[in-house]
């Protein structure tokens, strides 16, 4: 017998979780300042502080024209296969499939990019749904990418976690109803992260396996 609801479930973000784009990201970023606005060295620390938002979002935040998006995107493609995968993902990600969880990514990114970044990292195949910020109303911090990438896949909050390295995800998980872990590997800002009151912190990703043992009865699919 187990009490409570059943853990099945894992939600995670992508950048600073699965793979650890910040280099690649700030090259992107530059590239795109430089085009649109200028010459002068491009404010990457400040657009970091922003982790977790749509980049709409954060160029609104930080007054800088949208224009600066085509670029930035164009530049994200055509560096995806030099973005690393964090180490011990692979693993995770393999071991949480074999011990029957459900997996999807909620990210900040647009999914058409996400979903492509992942095929390019040979991650894809390990998740059910990756949804991305431009496919829900409201992105994070709002709870509706984590509650539609759950109904997608077929479960529920109170038997999900969701992973994210950025304040904005664990504020998302928790209006989700979702248990929320901060991922310490590749974030931007720890202490901030841990001000934002996770309910648990992982220092690597196989940390997470000790929230996640198997499901019972049901395995995956």
């Amino acid at each position: 017998m187990t009490s409570g609801p059943v853990r099945d479930a894992v939600v995670f973000d992508l950048d600073g979780v699965l793979v650890d784009s910040h280099e690649t990201m700030g090259r992107a970023f530059a590239v795109a300042y430089a085009e649109v606005v200028g010459d002068e060295p491009a404010p990457f620390a400040e657009y970091q502080r922003y982790q977790g938002l749509y980049f709409p979002e954060i160029m609104r935040r930080m007054g800088l024209p949208l224009e600066m998006e085509e670029p930035f995107v164009r530049e994200s493609y055509r560096l995806a296969d030099q973005v690393p995968v964090c180490d011990g993902v692979f693993e995770l990600l393999e071991t949480l499939r074999d011990r029957g969880f459900r997996l999807a990514v909620a990210t900040g990114k647009a999914g058409p990019r996400a979903r492509s970044l992942l095929t390019t990292l040979k991650l894809i195949e390990y998740f059910d749904q990756v949804v991305g910020s431009d496919e829900v109303a409201h992105p994070k911090p709002a709870p509706d990418i984590v509650l539609r990438a759950l109904g997608l896949i077929g479960a529920r909050p109170d038997g999900a976690v969701m992973v994210g390295d950025a304040p904005a995800d664990i504020r998302c998980a928790r209006d989700a109803g979702v248990t929320s872990v901060a991922a310490t590997w590749a974030t931007v800002d720890e202490d901030d992260l841990l001000r934002s009151g996770p309910d648990v912190v992982i220092r690597s990703p196989l940390e997470l396996l000790a929230l996640c043992p198997p499901v019972p009865v049901r395995g995956h699919g």
